[in-house]
């Protein structure tokens, strides 16, 4: 494909039941199977693509298909399967279930073919009627409820759950330590995204006024010198030391999202220069020097390292190269970023 961003490697680490999680440099390790979060995320970013291309529309097939068996009879959601289509864990309502809400909302809103958008939005209605006790799980599924409100302003079950996502976020606290969470996680960016959202279409100035406050400090923690340094897999918290290490691409991808975000509910071109950034710690601009991705094929690698990378192109750490490569391609500055 000459289009970019490539999803030739994302082609190439799927099959016709799914996109397998782990590869082996770019091969696909066939045994660890699939998982509802890496084709939650596959399908959020297909259907933010678009477009004719046949590989991409039946891995939007697939995804969708994926997901939509993944649902128990409750609402909620499976997340492992291995090669023979067998589910390997029960129904819950951890992250994956998030998850699962918000490819189901991205898929519903912004597909354009007809049947994949009716048909994720009868599944994102099935599944929206959960609450989770998790913070993440219902950050994410607040993503895919905004996603609804988005093309359906009205929705009542999206709104419930976007409001419910926000009450679970809870009141931002104060300096030095605003974060709802003892700790740093994954994807951190993703909860200012999701009061942002939540007071632009609940119409709450408040809840936008939280989520600025709240991405702003994130980003004096995660972006401290005019690029990422963003927080290790194992969590960071204030007294630890930076830069820290093994860095992920998912943490990177979530400040983007929440950046371009950012900059369309305030009207504030500003926010975009963190679209650049992130794209740039992909290109290299890290704390190590290092590229995290190949834009030949549109695979990114699994982990910073202080002394390189990991050089595994598993599901998680593509997609979100994808979704950063997305998001530049839409910043009014795309073409000044070189990403290959």
């Amino acid at each position: 494909m000459s289009q970019f961003p490539r999803f030739t490697h994302l082609v190439n680490i799927s099959d016709e039941l799914g996109v397998f999680e782990h590869c082996a440099g770019t091969q696909p390790r066939l045994e660890h199977g699939y998982c509802v979060d890496d084709v939650a995320r596959a399908l959020v970013v297909l259907t933010r693509q678009n477009g004719s291309d046949a590989d991409r529309q039946i891995l939007t097939d697939v995804c969708l298909a994926f997901l939509r068996d993944s649902q128990a009879a409750d609402g909620l959601v499976r997340n492992r399967r291995n090669i023979h289509a067998e589910w390997t864990t029960g129904p819950s309502s951890a992250d994956h279930w998030g998850r699962a809400v918000w490819g189901l909302g991205t898929a519903a809103a912004r597909s354009d073919r007809p049947s994949i958008a009716s048909a994720a939005r009868a599944a994102f209605d099935f599944s929206a009627g959960v609450r989770s006790p998790y913070l993440r799980a219902m950050t994410f599924a607040g993503l895919g409820a905004a996603e609804i409100l988005a093309v359906d302003p009205d929705d009542r079950r999206a709104r419930e759950l976007l409001r419910d996502a926000v009450l679970r976020i809870g009141p931002v606290g104060d300096d030095p330590w605003p974060w709802p969470e003892p700790r740093l996680r994954y994807a951190n960016a993703a909860i200012p995204e999701v009061l942002l959202l939540g007071g632009y279409h609940l119409d709450d100035p408040y809840l936008v006024d939280e989520g600025v406050r709240l991405l702003t400090w994130l980003l004096r923690q995660e972006c401290p010198d005019g690029f990422f340094s963003v927080v290790p897999a194992g969590g960071w918290e204030l007294g630890e030391r930076r830069p820290a290490f093994d860095q992920q691409p998912i943490e990177v991808a979530a400040i983007v999202d929440a950046a371009a975000t950012a900059a369309k509910v305030t009207g504030d071109g500003s926010w975009q220069r963190f679209v650049e950034r992130g794209a740039a710690w992909f290109a290299g601009a890290n704390d190590s020097g290092i590229p995290m991705a190949d834009p030949r094929i549109g695979a990114g690698y699994d982990g910073l390292r202080w002394d390189g990378r990991n050089g595994n192109c598993g599901a998680e750490s593509t997609l979100a190269y994808l979704g950063v490569a997305q998001q530049l391609l839409a910043s009014p500055t795309a073409a000044q970023v070189a990403t290959g």
